[in-house]
């Protein structure tokens, strides 16, 4: 052993338990792109070059997809397959696989995100194509819905939001939360359904 070095490590055993390293995330991705995704009745897929359209009872969507990937389409599945063996290919094979997932849900079910506002005289209601709230400001507070998102309010201080591009309701929700976010002191504010808003202890009183 030379100086500065530590005792030689003994060889590593096969225990038979798996090893955990920075690649497992992308390997587990990859074990979720080797499925197919089925295709329930009323939906068709139309596939050029590197765009893939999904069309279902709820509407259309559209993806591009990487060169280093392809699509096999069946008239009952849709599955993803490698052209390239690299590790973006990897990362990109399960990613898009889920993605296409959420397409197809999205134009046969939909997706929805609900909302609650918290605090006295918070509100909100439907004006047109528009949100109009008030939140303790000395004005209302108007957000215009994007195409594709529509709202719905149960009640005043409950939203839902439903759409059927799950990444575009998700941005939506957010920025509607960004209105007014829970405050840490009251919870006052627009927060997200069962969401759970850590409080901070007010300050004492002078005497």
């Amino acid at each position: 052993m030379k100086c500065g070095e530590g005792p030689a490590l003994p060889p590593a055993r096969d225990t038979g338990t798996a090893v955990i390293t920075r690649f497992s995330g992308i390997a587990a991705m990859s074990r979720v792109g080797k499925k197919k995704v089925p295709l329930p009745k009323g939906v068709t897929v139309a596939v050029q070059d590197n765009s893939l359209q999904i069309n279902g009872p709820k509407g259309q969507l559209a993806r591009e997809i990487h060169p280093s990937l392809g699509l096999l389409v069946d008239p009952d599945s849709i599955q993803v397959e490698k052209r390239l063996q690299t590790r973006k290919t990897d990362a990109l094979f399960g990613l898009t696989r889920s993605l296409i997932a959420n397409m197809v849900k999205g134009v046969t079910e939909g997706f929805s995100r609900e909302l609650e506002i918290v605090g006295v005289g918070y509100r909100a209601e439907i004006s047109g194509k528009d949100l109009v709230f008030q939140l303790g400001y000395s004005h209302r507070v108007n957000f215009s819905l994007p195409p594709g998102v529509t709202a719905e309010l149960p009640k005043p201080t409950q939203i839902i939001l439903r759409g059927i591009d799950k990444f575009l309701l998700g941005q939506t929700a957010a920025n509607i939360r960004k209105l007014r976010k829970p405050e840490p002191y009251k919870g006052k504010g627009i927060r997200y359904l069962n969401e759970h808003v850590r409080k901070k202890v007010g300050k004492a009183g002078t005497k």
